[in-house]
């Protein structure tokens, strides 16, 4: 409620200094030139949209306020020959204490920021000054004086005055306002004179203010010079993308152009009215408007909820852009929205929406999905973890690369259309990273197939594996489990060890690596590499070890089986060596060692070190052996 009590009469004017982080903001404002020096009336005509939107919104819950049927609306008028500009608002008013914190502080942190970027003479300040929390300063860019007159939404607040000229200091005293809302006056420096031309107004408001939500009103004008209908619930022929581009970076303050904007306008199955955007980069600006993750809700044009995280899943949450619904009550609160069924509607559409018009980006801009991919993949990819009943949905915007295609990404439908004839499944391998997963011993019997695999190698591909089961009627099995799907194509080989010879050899392994390894035995299908590690059968899969081990989890890791390739050169060498020798065992440690590297399993890389100096040096001892 508001309250009942008149605040304190204040009968003098009192001179108050500003921060030293706004008197330097000041100077530069007020001693720089600009090139665009006309959005400091975007900026103040923002101000006004924020102070109309708030009082809307406190008219649904709260019964004592000051002029309930004022018209919500902005006043512009000027007088050329004194170069006055006047602005008022019928917004939700100041009172003296909030007239000191809104216009005599700045943000320490927005104002530092702000003059870090000045340092930089490639940027277009008059462009980026809103991103800092400084808007309203930029009136000083034209101003010689500025005088801002409030009062208070509470009906027994007092009007209040606020004067500055941008030197140290601002004087804040009593004001006679009989009507809630704010007037800002203006007088201009002779070289801004323009600003008291109404046709020059005009040109700004259209530029900049045009679908700004609350009619302007300019000079003795009856008409609104703005358009006003919110741009979302605008027919999307009548628009054209630079006015979607400007919406954005109004929005957000990206100034980089966006991937991709949907716009929903819709009747069934909920009243719907949606802009969303997906920005260019995932990563969120340092001085970007938007602070969190969420959509702006509004209900029949007001703003209800600034950051709304339930009208989207949460792998979608790097979405930007406004919803509008005449379905919501106005009086819900923002604790009940969530609660909603409607909630629940609205975001199966939008969801639905998105990845409908993510998956026409990628038919129709390979490209640019390319882009989308590279910044946004692990979201999706998250999605299928969190959510495995959106899999369906989502594995036609995932991409792999491949054994075959290391450096292009491909879908999970151009890696079927590229399958064997015989080919069953889709394989895939997990590993550490996109180079060494390349040399992995697992890939050696489908390299020599020409059989592709899916390459996995950032974290969350082992979650986003226990949603991803199959493909439309093909299942996904990892190359280091599954059956040979054939056999090798018939090629030369090179001579095996004999059986007897290889036992011997199988054996010394076993007896030097010891508990490290459950079994040592001879592999079926490795060509290229010396030797691989597999799990035991009935072992936890590769996959969920990964996890246990992403997630810190306990869990006891099964006694790796080694497997050894009879053909390879290295084994037949290393019968040669004297049995039972040092250097035989140092080769044996040293293969174990480089399976578990390859596998990303080795706790330790660098205690490999000393152990290859040794290697390093018998070698030189026997150059010609």
């Amino acid at each position: 409620m508001s309250d009942s009590k008149p605040e304190p009469v204040q009968n003098a004017a009192e001179s108050l200094s500003f921060k030293a982080e706004t008197r330097q903001l000041l100077n530069i404002l007020i001693h720089s030139l600009y090139k665009d020096r006309e959005v400091f009336l975007r900026e103040l005509l923002s101000n006004a949209s924020d102070a109309l939107n708030r009082i809307r919104f406190e008219m649904l819950t709260e019964h004592q306020v000051l002029d309930p049927a004022a018209e919500l609306a902005i006043h512009i008028t000027v007088d050329k020959d004194k170069r006055l500009l006047i602005l008022q608002d019928t917004g939700i008013g100041m009172t003296r204490e909030e007239i000191i914190e809104n216009l005599g502080t700045i943000a320490q942190s927005g104002a530092r920021k702000f003059m870090e970027a000045t340092r930089d003479s490639k940027t277009d300040f008059s462009q980026v000054i809103g991103q800092f929390g400084v808007g309203f300063y930029s009136v000083f860019m034209v101003a010689e004086r500025v005088q801002v007159t409030s009062r208070s939404f509470k009906p027994r607040a007092r009007a209040v005055s606020w004067v500055a000229t941008g030197e140290d200091r601002f004087e804040v005293s009593p004001a006679e306002m009989n009507t809630r809302g704010t007037k800002v006056e203006i007088l201009l420096k002779p070289d801004a004179a323009e600003f008291a031309e109404e046709y020059r107004l005009q040109e700004i408001i259209h530029k900049h203010s045009d679908y700004i939500g609350f009619p302007i009103f300019l000079g003795d004008a009856k008409e609104p010079v703005n358009k006003q209908a919110s741009l979302w619930r605008t027919p999307k022929q009548e628009l054209t993308s630079e006015q979607y581009q400007e919406f954005y970076r109004q929005a957000t303050l990206d100034f980089e152009e966006p991937l991709l904007h949907i716009h929903i306008i819709t009747d069934v199955p909920v009243q719907l009215f949606a802009l969303l955007f997906i920005p260019g980069k995932a990563e969120r600006g340092l001085f970007s408007l938007r602070k969190e993750d969420g959509l702006k809700l509004y209900s029949r044009n007001i703003l209800i909820d600034e950051y709304n995280k339930a009208l989207l899943p949460e792998y979608l949450r790097f979405v930007q852009g406004v919803v509008d619904s005449e379905d919501l009550p106005l009086n819900v609160s923002r604790e009940t929205i969530q609660s909603t069924g409607l909630m629940t509607r609205l975001k199966k559409v939008l969801t639905n929406q998105v990845l409908k018009d993510l998956e026409a980006l990628a038919g129709k801009e390979p490209e640019k999905y390319q882009q989308f991919w590279h910044e946004y993949g692990p979201f999706l990819k998250q999605g299928v973890a969190m959510e495995p009943a959106e899999t369906e949905a989502l594995a036609p915007l995932l991409r792999f690369k491949t054994n075959l295609h290391p450096e292009s990404w491909c879908s999970l439908e151009e890696y079927a259309g590229r399958m064997q004839p015989d080919q069953k499944v889709i394989y895939y391998l997990v590993g550490e990273n996109p180079k060494s997963i390349l040399l992995s011993p697992h890939l050696d019997y489908f390299q020599a197939q020409g059989t592709e695999v899916l390459l996995l190698t950032e974290p969350v591909d082992s979650f986003m594996l226990m949603g991803l089961h199959k493909y439309k009627e093909l299942e996904l099995k990892n190359v280091a489990q599954a059956e040979l799907p054939e056999k090798p194509k018939e090629e030369p080989k090179a001579e095996e060890i004999p059986a007897g010879e290889f036992q011997t050899l199988l054996e010394r392994f076993k007896q030097v690596l010891g508990e490290r390894v459950g079994e040592v035995r001879a592999s079926e299908r490795l060509s290229q590499s010396v030797a691989r590690l597999v799990d035991p059968q009935g072992a936890m899969n590769p996959e969920m070890q990964r996890v246990y081990k992403y997630l810190g989890k306990e869990y006891e890791a099964p006694h790796k089986i080694l497997e050894l390739n009879p053909a390879h050169a290295l084994l037949g060498a290393l019968l040669k060596l004297k049995p039972d020798s040092a250097l035989q065992a140092l080769v044996i440690e040293q293969i174990y060692d480089s399976a578990l590297l390859v596998e990303g399993l080795h706790p330790d890389p660098s205690s490999m070190v000393p152990r290859l100096q040794q290697l390093m040096q018998a070698a030189l001892e026997h150059p010609e052996e």
